[in-house]
């Protein structure tokens, strides 16, 4: 499948967030621990995205390996933000590998990474696709399970809290394709969310820093692995877990 990590907190450079730590995102890319049976390497692309502190967008994406592209350490050294998310691709079969394709994912805004797949993909998102504006569907930019999510869940943005726009995209996706692995992650530079739906997810948070990652990078003793089916709202002091499995109203 894929990895990734959102930050918040006290201004860090990409670098640091890309690499510090014995099991750091970087050696997640080649060595990751907990895939449950979705590949073995996140070599496919990656992709950054960081908050200014007015709260405009910047992001970068490659086809490369993350250990292979030279802008890591040219330039993301020096990129300094308090909100930043981070994704390694590990591309389902059949799915391209090309820039478009990495996440995140990004409307100026919001910033969306998958770490999963949808079963039966396409077939099994055309009835929520049909939905869709026209114009949403001429701007997904890349034929894959996690573009195609990210325009869903960019249309429900628009009506939604990010939370009730997540749960219900999880389960209309799981009705359809029940065997989907579903672990998304959700920032807009002053939030994050996250779903746990199959795949592992870690948090971090205490008063100054808030941190949701596939993996933990470090023996920290703050991290708190979060079950599986459950929604993660973090914020620097405030963590909440709330099942997933629940109705929408």
């Amino acid at each position: 499948m894929c990895r990734h990590l959102g930050y918040l907190g006290p201004v860090e450079s990409v670098e640091s967030l890309l690499t510090d730590g014995p099991n750091s995102l970087m050696r997640q890319s080649w060595a990751p621990t907990d895939m449950r049976g979705g590949g073995t390497v996140n070599a496919d692309g990656f992709g950054v995205a960081w908050w200014s502190d007015v709260g405009v967008l910047g992001r970068y994406r490659s086809s490369l390996p993350v250990w292979s592209d030279p802008f890591v350490t040219e330039g993301l050294p020096t990129i300094r933000s308090e909100a930043v998310m981070i994704a390694l691709r590990s591309a389902t079969e059949g799915m391209p590998v090309e820039r478009s394709a990495s996440a995140p994912f990004s409307d100026g805004r919001w910033a969306f990474s998958l770490n999963g797949v949808v079963r039966g993909w396409p077939g099994s998102l055309v009835e929520l696709a049909e939905n869709l504006p026209v114009s949403d569907l001429l701007e997904l930019e890349a034929p894959t399970d996690s573009a195609a999510l990210w325009m869903l869940l960019r249309s429900r943005l628009r009506s939604a809290e990010p939370e009730p726009a997540l749960i219900s995209l999880v389960h209309d996706v799981i009705a359809r394709a029940p065997e989907s692995r579903l672990n998304m992650l959700l920032c807009n530079g002053s939030g994050m969310w996250a779903t746990a739906w199959y795949h592992s997810l870690w948090t971090l948070v205490d008063e100054n820093v808030a941190i949701v990652s596939s993996e933990r990078f470090d023996d920290d003793p703050r991290w708190q692995e979060v079950a599986d089916k459950h929604l993660v709202n973090a914020i620097p002091g405030k963590l909440v877990v709330t099942p997933l499995e629940v109705s929408v109203t």
